[in-house]
């Protein structure tokens, strides 16, 4: 491990948290730089301790440093006090292994988790010194990449970004780390390697495409401006989960992470077709990994870390074909290593006496179900397929199992709602509470908690919602105002999302490459950090917005029309725009769609597997 030198040193003792910063942590990988020929330092563009609960980079770290010749590393955002120091001691941005700037590596990748992280990437590369956008950059930099989920809408951050990674990084990253040792190798320039990158299924690179827009400020198209690149860019997937073996070991934290636990993925997709939810139509097609290579891993994975809690992570757990069989097997060595098991997916409709018995051997904790809208009328419009009497069914099973605390999560701003459905979240919860009071079977002498999430509907793209305009912030204002006057039992804890973020949030998710200018000027004046509530300058947003002549609305609250081009058109995640639009359409007329394990509904994902997703003769379900 690399010394710490004397500005690094007096950074660390005026800084809060100087454990953020230091590295060492149990499970870190370390390599001889002689020995390396690519490096590549993975960037999470929030605080350590949300970027070490992140899984997919521990899954990415894992991969790329099982190559002898590759060395890949992690940096973090540094909070306000650390990012003080470091620009006022010219302490460059640095990778927690070797200590050595971000400049100095061949790959710098940033995942792109959430919308209002995009002015942290800003501030990375400005503290590692690397020139902000794309065009200023020869080969002489890094190449600067980014994947995660809000690439699925590349355009708002394209003019930053080398290439960009459209789904799943297993093996792509795996191909570009390939190609960068090539072109290293071979004396590529820029123009060379980036045209090699573009032939890796997955790989958009955004200056390889022109954008023209109406004089409405629609787009008019999107058009490669190079020979053989296509038109449309499709993501990359691991068909098979099993060809990839969990991680068996994790770096363990100094300071503690937020999901600081053992955490192994257990299936990858989703067969709800919720029509709120992106990254259920981003994840498509659903894939499971096999109960043994869950056990053995997850094992492995405790002992070598020291965990003593496991969580079985996927977009819905419960919906695992063989989750009784997993449970089985990990309850085999789990409650004699004194290791808890948690779902934090488990969906109303499959919860069940028997996964509530197996889960809570070592520890018992709170559960939480998603109920999303407070009737069933607008749960039939998003696709949720929940009724009351399920809510009810399961709440008995949790409350005569001891249970005493439920969370239960909705959104407000949804298609079509109006301020009956808001009441309807006040009195889900009400009729919760009635429920366990009725129960011979609860504890004597304990109350029920029950606390109401309700967060900020954002219509997401490649998903059928794309349509729709989303809320104003008065409007939500007025909703959540209702929903307050709607609880009457002390028994209800209601929480909400501030409407601001989630309006700058919706601005991101559905903008185009007009919008990089904004985010330059809003991290100059002092905007970063925008997802924690006490950096959230949005006084400074509205007028750097002004300022530049954007009008914000225009991207996330006006609706879209059926055949518009979108900034995100030309890039494929498997379901097709024709099949969104069946289920804008199914929506709007409050029909629900059976979710995909039970029927095909066409969404086209399968051609990514190259056959049917689910073999339907065997009736899984």
């Amino acid at each position: 491990m690399a010394e710490f030198s004397p500005k690094f040193k007096e950074a660390l003792s005026l800084v809060q948290k100087p454990g953020r910063y230091t590295g060492g942590e149990p499970g870190c990988i370390y390599k001889d730089k002689s020995k390396v020929d690519v490096r590549m330092a993975f960037c999470f563009p929030d605080t350590y301790e949300i970027g070490m609960s992140f899984l997919g980079e521990k899954i990415l770290y894992d991969i790329l440093n099982r190559h002898e010749n590759w060395w890949c590393e992690r940096a973090f955002m540094p909070w306000t006090d650390m990012k003080e120091q470091m620009e006022r001691l010219d302490i460059p941005l640095y990778c927690l292994e070797s200590k050595d700037p971000l400049c100095d590596f061949d790959i710098v990748g940033f995942s792109l988790e959430y919308e209002l992280a995009y002015t942290n990437v800003l501030a990375m590369l400005r503290l590692s010194g690397i020139p902000l956008r794309a065009a200023d950059r020869d080969e002489r930099w890094p190449l600067i990449i980014a994947g995660g989920p809000c690439v699925c809408n590349a355009e708002p951050m394209a003019d930053f970004f080398d290439i960009m990674q459209l789904g799943e990084g297993e093996q792509m990253l795996q191909d570009i780390c390939a190609t960068v040792e090539q072109g290293k190798k071979q004396g590529w320039n820029k123009e060379q390697l980036l045209l090699a990158l573009a032939k890796i299924p997955g790989v958009y690179v955004p200056s390889f495409y022109d954008v023209t827009y109406k004089e409405d400020g629609r787009i008019e198209a999107v058009t490669p401006n190079r020979p053989g690149i296509p038109a449309r860019v499709t993501k990359a997937i691991v068909k098979d989960m099993d060809s990839f073996t969990p991680p068996e070991n994790f770096v363990v934290p100094l300071v503690g992470a937020v999901q600081d636990r053992a955490c192994v993925e257990v299936l990858r997709g989703c067969v709800r077709g919720c029509r709120f939810c992106q990254a259920g139509q981003l994840y498509r097609p659903f894939r499971e990994r096999s109960p043994k290579l869950i056990s053995d891993s997850a094992r492995a994975l405790c002992r070598n870390t020291g965990y003593d809690e496991l969580s079985l992570s996927s977009l819905s757990t419960s919906d695992h074909s063989r989750l009784e069989e997993i449970l089985d097997n990990l309850n085999s060595w789990a409650e004699a290593d004194h290791v808890s098991l948690s779902l934090p997916s488990l969906r109303v409709d499959n919860f069940s006496e028997s996964l509530v018995e197996k889960t809570t051997k070592v520890r018992k904790s709170g559960l939480t179900f998603a109920a999303e809208a407070g009737t069933q009328r607008l749960r039939n419009v998003i696709n949720k397929n929940v009724t009351w009497d399920e809510i009810e069914k399961t709440c008995t099973i949790a409350f005569n199992a001891g249970y005493t605390s439920v969370k239960l999560y909705f959104m407000m701003g949804l298609p079509t709602e109006t301020m009956e459905d808001i009441e309807g979240i006040a009195e889900t919860a009400q009729k919760v509470v009635d429920l366990y009071y009725s129960l011979p079977k609860r504890g004597k002498g304990k109350g029920v908690q029950v606390t109401i999430s309700c967060a900020c509907f954002v219509p997401k793209p490649h998903t059928p919602f794309e349509f729709v305009p989303m809320d104003t912030a008065e409007t939500l204002q007025a909703k959540q105002k209702h929903l307050l006057e709607s609880v009457r039992s002390r028994k209800i804890k209601v929480n909400y999302h501030d409407s601001t973020t989630s309006f700058l949030e919706g601005v991101f998710a559905k903008g185009d490459r007009r919008l990089a200018p904004v985010i330059v000027e809003a991290y100059k004046r002092g905007c970063y950090f925008d997802g924690w509530e006490e950096c959230f300058k949005y006084d400074t947003w509205l007028q750097t917005f002004a300022d530049l002549g954007i009008d914000p609305a225009f991207y996330c609250q006006r609706p879209i029309g059926l055949d518009e081009v979108t900034p995100w058109s030309h890039m494929d995640y498997g379901v097709t725009h024709e099949y969104l639009v069946r289920e804008y359409q199914k929506a709007l007329a409050a029909q629900t769609t059976q979710p995909c394990n039970r029927a095909c509904h066409g969404c086209g994902a399968n051609h990514l597997l190259g056959g049917p997703c689910f073999d339907y003769s065997q009736n899984l379900v």
